[in-house]
């Protein structure tokens, strides 16, 4: 029997008023998301979500994307000090890496995994400390949601209705129960929000 050591398992995502985490044009299409990812309450709700975490989850794709930028804003002297604070954290932390077609990572303090999420995310709960934060990853926070392995979300709510693009909270997942610990209204009525799971 595995122990666990009571790491919370935290995920962050950006979504629409009508619940997608990309425009209609598919999944490169964040056209909508651009204006609102960028204010001060949008760095601000980043900051809260790594401020804890030692690990960092990602699909493939977002870590080919994050490791293509975020390393020059950690020594940009002209970045938002919170973007250069987080892409510190993203470079120097541990970050799993699931994919079925990477075998060697590319990028330092990262692990390479072929493996469902959810026997990952349970793994990493058996060891280390700090929390877990699936980063911006909505194919690995689905099938966590799936499981019940999520223990708190930190979403972003944009005053938009992208009309088309995948969902987040697709029919068929377990009810569950989620207490608002944190919400903060930005300029350009952006909601930052935090969930916390009621087990």
């Amino acid at each position: 029997m595995t122990r666990s050591t009571g790491r919370t398992v935290t995920a962050n995502l950006s979504l629409t008023l009508d619940g997608r985490y990309h425009g209609a044009g598919g999944p490169a299409d964040f056209a909508t998301f651009m204006p609102y990812v960028t204010s001060d309450t949008a760095r601000d709700h980043m900051s809260r979500m790594w401020a804890d975490a030692t690990t960092a989850v990602l699909a493939r794709g977002n870590a080919e994307g994050f490791m293509g930028f975020w390393p020059s804003v950690a020594e940009d002297p002209d970045a938002d000090p919170r973007d250069r604070e987080y892409a510190r954290w993203l470079v120097r932390t541990q970050k799993v890496v699931l994919s079925t077609t990477l075998t060697d990572a590319p990028w330092e303090r990262t692990r390479i995994v072929n493996a469902p999420a959810a026997d990952v995310v349970r793994e990493l709960k058996n060891e280390g400390e700090g929390d877990i934060l699936v980063n911006t990853s909505p194919s690995i926070v689905k099938p966590l949601l799936a499981a019940d392995l999520v223990d708190r979300l930190y979403l972003m709510v944009l005053p938009e209705i992208a009309g088309g693009g995948q969902r987040l909270f697709e029919d068929g997942l377990p009810a569950s129960t989620w207490a608002l610990t944190h919400q903060e209204t930005g300029t350009s009525g952006e909601l930052a929000l935090v969930y916390d799971r009621v087990r």
